[in-house]
């Protein structure tokens, strides 16, 4: 999908991994938790992800350069009739690129994809330290509907 300012939404590529990688490093959270933009780890994860019908890691692309990302996942479940949610992890724009309404359009694509796929609802977390992020989230009409958790396995 291409936009009027020149950006495409589409499937990410291997040779986009470091690209992606240095977006979730580049803040405060990611700077703690993230390796060098060339472990190893990443290709074998962007793999897995490029594989499973149930991933889809997009990346909004400008100037034939990655300046965007986030993850869409669909969960499959029992409750709401046996409803299909998708899910919408790591959310990033490059610096450069913030405040031009990039993360926004990145968003609502994945909200018209999970649409189209037949989701009955889109669900995220968010870390409680992004209060940016929640403002930006509660503007396009997500709502703090419930209390998450989580448990780091090692």
């Amino acid at each position: 999908m291409s936009d009027d300012e020149g950006t495409t939404i589409r499937r990410a590529r291997r040779a986009d991994v470091p690209a992606i990688v240095a977006m979730l490093s580049d803040d405060f959270l990611g700077a703690k938790r993230e390796y060098a933009t060339d472990d190893p780890r990443y290709l074998e994860a962007f793999d897995r992800i490029d594989t499973d019908p149930s991933e889809l890691l997009v990346v909004a692309e400008s100037g034939g350069e990655p300046v965007g990302t986030l993850q869409l996942s669909w969960l499959l479940g029992l409750s709401r009739g046996g409803a299909l949610r998708a899910q919408i992890e790591a959310v990033r724009v490059r610096s450069d690129q913030r405040g031009n309404r990039l993360g926004e359009r990145l968003v609502r694509w994945a909200l018209d994809t999970a649409r189209t796929e037949g989701a009955v609802l889109v669900q995220l977390t968010s870390d409680l330290k992004r209060a940016d992020a929640h403002r930006f989230y509660e503007r396009l009409g997500f709502a703090h509907t419930h209390t998450g958790m989580k448990l780091t396995l090692g």
